[in-house]
């Protein structure tokens, strides 16, 4: 049985994980260039190239022959977060109006740069599934849902057939889980 996944793990220092596991680095194609998958390792074998010290096949070829890779992902919010009962506390409820603030905005994880979609909304975000779907149509196969009611966005947002990049809802929910921990970092360090 061939499984296809998309698994990505967040980590604070991704070279300290990789020190203690044996891998083999994913690698990518690009314009008839090949070169080190920037995240992606695999745990099992798979053809090597040992003169570039990365796996001989492309990560999408990879994947259509059975091989399963990880992307290993380095998230500095992670590096603030002192064990697991502090993310556990990090993980509640955030104050959503300090979403009003510009400058509070410009800090955060995969919102820095957004504040000025974020006046374009008509409703404010004050939920995980609000934020989730916010972070999905700042992507570009979803940008045509910014300014739309969350209950209209909710119809089409997760929907595969589209043209351009755009986000998974595990992705979408996930990474505004992290956005929440991170609100809440900030407001512990004030």
């Amino acid at each position: 049985m061939r499984i296809s996944s998309d698994i990505d793990i967040d980590l604070a220092d991704r070279e300290s994980l990789l020190k203690l596991i044996e891998h083999i680095p994913a690698s990518i194609r690009k314009n008839k260039t090949v070169k080190k998958h920037p995240t992606g390792v695999y745990v099992t074998d798979i053809p090597y190239d040992p003169i570039n010290n990365m796996a001989s096949l492309d990560y999408e070829v990879a994947e259509d022959r059975g091989y399963f890779k990880i992307d290993f992902l380095n998230v500095h919010v992670y590096g603030l977060v002192k064990d697991e009962q502090h993310l556990i506390k990090l993980m509640r409820e955030p104050n959503w109006d300090n979403l009003l603030n510009k400058d509070f905005v410009e800090k955060l994880i995969h919102l820095n740069n957004q504040y000025d979609t974020l006046c374009k909304m008509p409703e404010p975000i004050n939920s995980i599934p609000r934020l989730a779907m916010f972070l999905a149509i700042i992507r570009p196969g979803k940008r045509h849902l910014i300014g739309r009611k969350y209950k209209e966005i909710a119809n089409t947002v997760w929907d595969k057939n589209v043209d351009g990049y755009y986000f998974k809802k595990s992705h979408s929910i996930s990474y505004a889980q992290l956005v929440v921990v991170h609100m809440n970092l900030l407001d512990e360090l004030r």
